[in-house]
């Protein structure tokens, strides 16, 4: 398998996760929080950088580059749901609301501190009304991005194309 190949599958497999979370939120009716909108900006952002990577083709060092873009892409993604899981499994009412959606504080706050205020914690977060197995989306949108981590790590740093399994 080529390095355009792998991060083309990568690719699919971000589209993949993004068509799913549309259809949940659309068909549905599981309205996202603002911790889901930043995983799907992380899974969105891992998509773009494998597909530049896939119609970059690049030689070794390039993919090297690529690789280190896609695993801080998906490592922070893999932070967020962490940080989600997480509220998910306080106890109800220990965790405060914010009290306003994500649109209204991008109107009223700075970037920064709407980042800071979402990822410090969210009642509406904390709420579970979705899940596969016994585990929370968050867990599955974890579980996804690792694997794409390890995905891009196996495609972008292997020594020679035809190396990949």
């Amino acid at each position: 398998m080529t390095r355009r190949l792998g991060n083309g599958l990568g690719f699919l497999a971000c589209v993949a996760l993004m068509a799913y979370a549309l259809y949940a939120q659309h068909v549905l009716g599981l309205e996202p929080c603002p911790l889901c909108i930043f995983q799907r900006v992380a899974v969105i952002s891992l998509g773009v950088l494998f597909l530049i990577a896939a119609l970059h083709n690049p030689g070794r060092t390039g993919a090297r580059v690529y690789g280190g873009l896609l695993l801080l892409a998906a490592l922070a993604g893999m932070l967020i749901s962490l940080r989600h899981v997480w509220i998910q499994a306080q106890p109800p009412g220990t965790v405060a609301a914010c009290g306003a959606g994500l649109d209204y504080l991008m109107e009223i706050m700075p970037l920064t501190q709407v980042i800071t205020k979402v990822l410090t914690g969210s009642g509406e977060c904390g709420k579970v009304d979705w899940t596969l197995l016994g585990l929370s989306m968050p867990w599955w949108v974890l579980f996804s991005l690792a694997a794409l981590a390890v995905w891009a790590a196996v495609t972008n740093f292997t020594r020679s194309p035809a190396a990949i399994p």
